[in-house]
């Protein structure tokens, strides 16, 4: 074996944290003014969505969120972002379904899009629309 081959320590760069980001002052406020009224809106919107897919949900939350319009949780919680109030009611009642969708199937897969267009036959052009939308513009 030749001597003259040394193996260095790799360097390896410490993994990335995700920076939080906080709400200024103006986006405080709005959603302290808008978090209320966003809250009925959904709840209504939940009432006759879930009797369609004769879903029982957990906890509701209504969150400022930058990068989404909802989730779903394991435990069958849901959380949506306020902005939700400032959308076409179309969009909302999509929004929605989609979310209690996953409450049957926990991922996107074909038999959640059929859950999904049971409520919401033009899914996938809803879904177009909405990604047109940047979320943080609202």
């Amino acid at each position: 074996m030749a001597s003259w081959i040394s193996f260095a320590p790799v360097k390896r760069k410490p993994p990335r944290r995700k920076r939080r980001v906080t709400a200024t002052g103006a986006e405080l406020k709005k959603y302290r003014t808008h978090r209320e009224e966003a809250r009925r809106r959904i709840s209504e919107l939940l009432i006759r969505v879930s009797s369609h897919y004769g879903l029982k949900y957990g906890r509701v939350a209504i969150r400022n969120q930058r990068r989404s319009w909802g989730s779903c949780s394991q435990a069958g919680n849901l959380n949506f972002n306020y902005r939700i109030l400032f959308l076409p009611e179309h969009l909302q009642e999509y929004i929605v379904a989609h979310e209690l969708c996953h409450l049957k199937e926990f991922n996107h897969g074909p038999f959640f899009w059929k859950h999904v267009s049971s409520y919401v036959p033009s899914y996938k052009k809803i879904r177009k629309e909405l990604k047109t939308i940047p979320i943080s513009s609202i």
